[in-house]
């Protein structure tokens, strides 16, 4: 492994910053718009294997490494996406990191807490910028919330939590992906996946952590196709394998300050595809974020509700910074994923953007996931630790 010296700010020498993504799913060709729209040069891709690198290279227009050692040694190459396999994440980030690249990776950070532990010491001790896309913090209205929740908008102090993260493409039951096998995709999947980022984008809301829970899961189809097919709902193929990791799970919760809250995580509820849905309950009113529907904030009080749109002439300075449409003009996911990423690259020319996911959440995603999966096997409220 070719050792390199850290680089600080940005590419330097005037090029276009250089980002390789290492792999070819859905996710990374997220990954590679908002990259370019963020005005990187993308200096190629790793896929499954070089012919499959090859293909996805002539569709993207550019390079096809043939392995992680050539990514590493490119001197293009300033940051490195990683969107492949839960189970590659470690191996992947702490090669990256150790060869002087800034990282952006996919979660879950690490498949168990020492996993992602490790990762997020590297990624502290080596100076560089290691972001994870936890990227429903960018929501412009999400930073409407907060700042209004830190105003006290919704009285002195929360009563309680309560929401879901809801999508059924898992629910034919020859759908099938790599996610559904621990080797693969870590030993949670369903919560792992989608639970995690109903968490992380609650306590990075609220401020309160969530200190302990209890936890249960189901598995709605007991076996699937042992070879999945590209994710959200295509049939896998081959021999039916038993399934081992959660379609489904439930939690109580309890926070720092003791507020109670609750959440059901699914990928078999159907007609759901990506609902991810919250309620904060105050002292003196309530308020509503549905990603599905991302351009308002339903506020609840005891005489009158309403609903407060994403405006970029007014609200909270985060608010306008985020909105890059005028009022009426939807943004989504995709608005939100290209912000991430150039909040991620302003950090590596030294900026300090706010709400910046980066790996020391990612481990506190990972002992999230942990306490759900030690609820689920001992049958109690688990502590989630710190």
């Amino acid at each position: 492994m070719v050792e390199r010296i850290p680089q600080q700010n940005g590419s330097g020498g005037g090029r276009p910053r250089g980002a390789a993504v290492l792999g070819a799913g859905m996710i990374a060709a997220v990954h590679r718009r908002a990259a370019l729209v963020a005005g990187a040069e993308v200096t190629g891709v790793l896929a499954s294997n070089p012919e499959r690198s090859r293909e996805v290279a002539r569709q993207w227009r550019t390079t096809g490494y043939r392995d992680l050692e050539q990514v590493l040694i490119d001197e293009r190459v300033d940051v490195v996406h990683i969107c492949t396999p839960n189970a590659s994440h470690a191996e992947y980030a702490e090669a990256a990191l150790r060869a002087g690249k800034h990282v952006v990776c996919e979660k879950p950070l690490g498949v168990s807490p020492a996993q992602a532990q490790r990762m997020a010491e590297l990624a502290a001790s080596s100076g560089l910028v290691a972001t994870v896309p936890f990227v429903y913090r960018y929501h412009p209205i999400v930073r409407e919330l907060r700042a209004r929740l830190r105003d006290g908008e919704l009285g002195d102090r929360l009563l309680l939590i309560h929401g879901s993260y809801l999508q059924d493409w898992m629910l034919s039951p020859d759908s099938s992906s790599w996610r559904v096998f621990p080797e693969s995709g870590g030993p949670s999947r369903a919560f792992a996946d989608i639970g995690s980022h109903w968490c992380d984008l609650v306590e990075w809301i609220t401020g309160d952590p969530f200190t302990e829970l209890t936890a249960a899961t189901s598995v709605a189809v007991p076996d699937r196709p042992s070879t999945g097919g590209p994710s959200f709902g295509a049939a896998g193929s081959g021999a039916r394998s038993q399934v081992r990791t959660e379609d489904s799970a439930a939690l109580l919760l309890r926070t720092e300050s003791g507020v109670l809250a609750s959440t059901t995580i699914s990928q078999v509820a159907a007609g759901r595809k990506n609902r991810l849905w919250f309620e904060l309950d105050g002292s003196t009113g309530s308020a509503v974020f549905d990603q599905e529907a991302p351009e308002s904030i339903w506020f609840g009080g005891p005489e009158e509700s309403r609903i407060v749109v994403r405006d970029n002439g007014s609200g909270s300075a985060e608010q306008r910074r985020l909105s890059h449409l005028p009022a009426g003009h939807a943004q989504g996911y995709a608005q939100c994923f290209e912000d991430f990423v150039a909040d991620t690259y302003a950090a590596i020319d030294g900026g300090t953007p706010e709400g910046l996911p980066g790996f020391a959440d990612g481990l506190r995603s990972a002992r999230v996931v942990d306490a759900v999966l030690r609820s689920v096997h001992e049958g109690a409220w688990t502590k989630v630790e710190r």
